[in-house]
C-alpha cells in the first residue's frame, strides 16, 4: 500500500511533464504547418521559436525557403513583364514592318501598272506604226498597178473608138498590172497566214529538181546554180505551189544580192537534209520539237548586217530601190511556213553571203509524194468542156458572175447562174443534170459552204467547186481546206479556171458528208 502510493506520488510529476511536453510539441508542429501553408501561398514566414531544437531548426529552414520563393516570385513577375513588353515591342514592329511591306507592294503593284499601261501604249503605237507601214505600202503599190490597169484601157477605148488594131500591147499591160496586184494580195495573206493551204506529200528532192529549169532562167547565165539533195529524205507535208513560190522568192532575193554576175564566182545553192529539233530550240522558236525536212537556200552574195537582218521578215521592208522590191518576198516565205506548222531562220554576215533555211515537219503517213509542178502544163492550151458538160455560176457580184459565165462558155461548157443560194436551188431542182456548182463562198442569207451542203444532200453526185477573195472558216481550218475540198482562189486567169473546172471534174467522186 505504501509502494503503492509511492509510486502514484511518483508517477503524476512525470505524466504532468509529458502532458506538457506533447502540448509543447503540438504547438510547434502547428506553426511548422502553418509556415507550409504560408510557404505554399507565397506569404513571408517569420522565424519559429520553440522550446523544441529541431523545431526551431525546420521553421527557420521554412522562414529561408519563404524568402527564396518570393524572391524567385519576384524575379519572375520582373522576367514576365519584361517579356510582356518585348511581346508588345514585336507585335508593334511586326505591324509596322507588315504596313511597309503591303504600302511596298502596293507601290509595285502600281508601279507594275503602270509599267503595263506605258508597255500597251508603246505595243499600240508600234502597231499603228507597222499598220501604216503596211497600209502605205499596199496603197503605193496598188495605185502604181492600178494606173497601169486604167490607164491601159482608156487607151484600149480610145484606140478602138478610132478603129484602131494597135492594142495588143496596152491588153498585156493591163493584163501584167492586174497579176501583179493579184500576187500582192496573195503575198499578203501568205504574210498574215490566211492563205488557203492545200497540203500534201511532198518529195523536196523531187520538187527542187523539177523546178531547176524556172531557176536558172530566174537567175540568168551569170549565177551558178547547185543543188546538194540528201539521201534518204523524209517528206514533208505542205502547200506544193506555196513551197515552190517560197524557194523562188529566195533564189530572186539571192539574185539581187549577187550584184558581180559576170565575174562568174556567183553561186546559189539549194540544199535539202533530214532534221531534229530538240524540245530547247522548238520552244524558243513556238514551234513542236521534233523531226523536220530541211531546204535550205544559200547564196554568195553581199551578205546582210545585223540591223537589217532583224527586220527581213517585216512586211514591206526592203533595202532594194523604191519600185524594185514590193517587201513582201520574205515576208511571205514566213508567213507561209509558219502557217504550215514550221520554222525559217537566216544566217548571214556582210560579205559572206546568205543561208535561208526552212523547217518542214516531217509526214508520217502513207501517199504518193509529190514533186514540183511547174512542169510547164499551164503554157500549154486550156482543157475544154463539151457542151454536154453544165456549169453552175453562184455569184452575187454581178459583174463578177457575167465573167465567170462567159469564160466557162467560151471554154466549152454550158452554163447556168444564179445571184444567190437560193436562187441556185432552185436553178438545181429544175435541171437535175448540172454536173458541176461553182460557187462563191462569202455571199448574203447563204454562204456557199451552206448552199454546197443542202444541194449536196439533194444531189448526192454534184462535184463541188469554191471561190472566193478571203476565206477563214468556211472551208479552210487553221489554214488548211477542209479534206476533199476543191477550191479556186480570186483573182483567177482564164487558165487556171479551166485546169480547175476539168480537173474537178474528172475527179472520182466525192462522199456525200465530204
Amino acid at each position: 500500500m505504501i509502494l503503492f502510493g509511492l509510486g502514484l506520488v511518483l508517477g503524476l510529476p512525470v505524466v504532468g511533464i509529458a502532458l506538457g511536453v506533447g502540448r509543447r510539441v503540438d504547438r510547434a508542429m502547428r506553426r511548422l504547418g502553418e509556415g507550409a501553408e504560408a510557404i505554399g501561398q507565397g506569404s513571408p514566414v517569420e522565424a519559429i521559436a520553440t522550446p523544441i531544437l529541431e523545431v526551431n531548426r525546420i521553421g527557420a529552414a521554412l522562414a529561408t525557403a519563404a524568402l527564396q520563393l518570393q524572391a524567385r516570385t519576384r524575379e519572375r513577375e520582373v522576367a514576365e513583364l519584361a517579356l510582356r513588353d518585348l511581346n508588345l515591342a514585336l507585335e508593334n514592329r511586326v505591324a509596322a514592318r507588315t504596313q511597309e511591306l503591303n504600302d511596298a507592294n502596293r507601290a509595285l503593284i502600281g508601279e507594275m501598272q503602270s509599267r503595263e499601261t506605258a508597255e500597251a501604249q508603246l505595243r499600240q503605237l508600234q502597231k499603228m506604226e507597222a499598220v501604216g507601214q503596211l497600209t502605205g505600202g499596199i496603197a503605193h503599190d496598188f495605185n502604181n498597178m492600178l494606173a497601169i490597169v486604167i490607164g491601159s484601157l482608156n487607151l484600149i477605148r480610145k484606140r478602138m473608138a478610132r478603129g484602131e488594131s494597135d492594142i495588143e500591147r496596152f491588153i498585156d499591160v493591163a493584163t501584167d498590172g492586174a497579176n501583179r496586184a493579184a500576187s500582192l494580195t496573195q503575198r499578203l495573206l501568205a504574210f498574215s497566214r490566211q492563205q488557203p493551204l492545200a497540203p500534201e506529200p511532198i518529195d523536196a528532192n523531187k520538187l527542187v529538181s523539177g523546178m531547176s529549169e524556172i531557176l536558172r532562167r530566174t537567175l540568168g547565165g551569170g549565177i551558178r546554180l547547185e543543188t546538194v539533195l540528201a539521201g534518204g529524205l523524209w517528206r514533208t507535208h505542205a502547200d506544193v505551189s506555196q513551197l515552190e513560190n517560197a524557194i523562188l522568192n529566195l533564189a530572186v532575193n539571192a539574185r539581187d544580192a549577187m550584184p558581180d554576175t559576170d565575174a562568174g564566182s556567183a553561186r546559189l545553192t539549194i540544199e535539202t537534209a533530214n532534221a531534229h529539233l530538240d524540245e530547247a530550240y522548238a520552244r524558243s522558236v513556238e514551234i513542236s520539237p521534233g523531226q523536220y525536212v530541211l531546204v535550205a537556200v544559200t547564196d554568195s552574195g553581199t551578205g546582210i548586217s545585223p540591223e537589217v537582218l532583224a527586220k527581213v521578215f517585216d512586211p514591206f521592208f526592203t533595202t532594194k530601190p523604191v519600185g524594185k522590191g514590193t517587201g513582201l518576198g520574205l515576208s511571205q516565205v514566213y508567213g507561209f511556213v509558219r502557217q504550215s506548222k514550221g520554222h525559217a531562220r537566216i544566217y548571214s554576215e556582210p560579205g559572206q553571203g546568205t543561208s535561208v533555211k526552212l523547217y518542214l515537219p516531217r509526214f508520217y503517213g502513207e501517199g504518193e509524194a509529190a514533186g514540183s509542178s511547174r512542169d510547164g502544163h499551164l503554157m500549154a492550151a486550156p482543157p475544154l468542156g463539151d457542151r454536154g458538160e453544165i456549169v453552175l455560176v453562184v455569184e452575187d457580184e454581178e459583174a463578177l458572175r457575167l465573167l465567170s459565165v462567159e469564160a466557162l462558155r467560151e471554154l466549152g461548157y454550158s452554163v447556168r447562174h444564179a445571184e444567190s443560194g437560193a436562187a441556185a436551188l432552185h436553178v438545181l431542182d429544175a435541171q437535175p443534170d448540172i454536173a458541176l456548182l461553182f460557187t462563191d463562198i462569202v455571199m448574203p442569207d447563204m454562204n456557199g459552204r451552206r448552199l454546197a451542203e443542202e444541194a449536196i444532200r439533194r444531189r448526192p453526185e454534184l462535184k463541188v467547186l469554191y471561190t472566193t477573195g478571203f476565206t477563214r472558216n468556211a472551208v479552210v481550218h487553221n489554214g488548211v481546206l477542209d479534206p476533199g475540198t476543191h477550191f479556186l482562189p480570186k483573182p483567177f486567169s482564164m487558165q487556171q479556171l479551166a485546169s480547175k473546172v476539168r480537173g474537178v471534174l474528172d475527179h472520182a467522186p466525192e462522199p456525200a458528208d465530204a
